[in-house]
């Protein structure tokens, strides 16, 4: 499908605006004291920190109170929807009654938009453009789901909507990697925790799944790898080339550790806990910092840990 006719990537937006959010992260999903979070908190339950107007009381100390898994979380734009759409304005303060059809359709909102965002990423990629009318039309059913009233989306199989949509981006990246000449690695769902993978080549390589906490990816070159649901967390990207990468997402970059020398797609961001200072060694590319993308209102982004996309 030529790049012209593709859907504009802000209808919907796939960009959190806690702004214009109920704080439902903050309160629809649970988490477990650990290294992301100083506390337990069950689901449905506002957050301690949260405060009257849907605020984060610590959102500037976030990372030094121990609530570093909320600087990591991105919604991919589903708070706003469920908030301003699904619910049409009415908060869960205001509103008791129908707090807890919010907190159900929320998850399962924050699931369809992460696949809208992959759909939209293959609708742009040229060379997927053998199953752009296919995708299309993932792309088309997955955006009526997102649109229907509370009952509706509560009631939808999200787990089997996923499976369908991953067919199709399992062939995207076939697509994209079979581009990269030579022999590609194959490291989907791989355990590679703490792995020395620095100056590694690793274009075009399958790492869906795969286990990367604290990989050492220094300066490894990462183009055209597949990397949904890779999990980045203390992986330290540092000098690492991922601009061509397929299915990264603003959550996985924000779990990881990089610098002024990461190199990133153009649709995300270097979050702002990255140092700007290149460490010794290494050569600043100003072009391919972007700017820290901001939490609108002061809200904060929830839960850390494994990304949920499909592998």
């Amino acid at each position: 499908m030529p790049a012209d006719q593709l859907p504009p990537p802000t209808t919907p937006s796939l960009n959190a605006d806690c702004g214009n959010c109920f704080a439902l992260c903050c309160v629809a999903l649970p988490f477990a004291r650990s290294a992301d979070f100083a506390v337990d908190k069950s689901a449905g339950r506002p957050c301690t920190n949260l405060l009257d107007d849907f605020r984060c009381g610590i959102h500037t100390d976030l990372r030094h109170r121990g609530f570093t898994g909320c600087t990591v979380y991105d919604c991919f734009g589903a708070g706003q929807k469920v908030s301003q759409q699904t619910f049409e304005g009415r908060d869960w303060r205001r509103d008791p009654a129908g707090a807890g059809a919010m907190f159900e359709v929320f998850p399962i909102m924050r699931q369809l938009h992460e696949l809208l965002w992959y759909l939209n990423e293959s609708l742009t990629t040229a060379a997927a453009e053998p199953v752009h009318a296919e995708l299309r039309d993932a792309w088309d059913r997955t955006v009526e789901l997102t649109d229907g009233d509370a009952g509706s989306v509560a009631r939808i199989d999200v787990d089997r909507h996923r499976q369908e949509v991953n067919v199709l981006l399992l062939r995207v990246s076939e697509l994209v990697r079979g581009a990269v000449p030579g022999r590609k690695r194959e490291h989907r769902g791989a355990d590679l925790i703490g792995a020395k993978l620095r100056g590694a080549n690793l274009r075009g390589a399958n790492l869906r799944g795969a286990y990367l906490i604290g990989a050492d990816l220094r300066k490894a070159d990462l183009r055209s790898s597949d990397l949904i649901g890779a999990d980045f967390r203390g992986a330290d990207l540092r000098g690492a080339d991922l601009t061509e990468s397929i299915f990264l997402t603003q959550f996985q970059v924000n779990a990881a550790k990089g610098d002024a020398t990461t190199r990133l797609p153009a649709a995300l961001t270097a979050p702002s806990h990255w140092g700007d200072s290149p460490p010794e060694g290494l050569t600043a590319n100003p072009a391919s910092r972007g700017r820290p993308r901001r939490a609108g209102g002061g809200g904060t982004r929830r839960r850390s840990g494994r990304p949920a996309a499909p592998r």
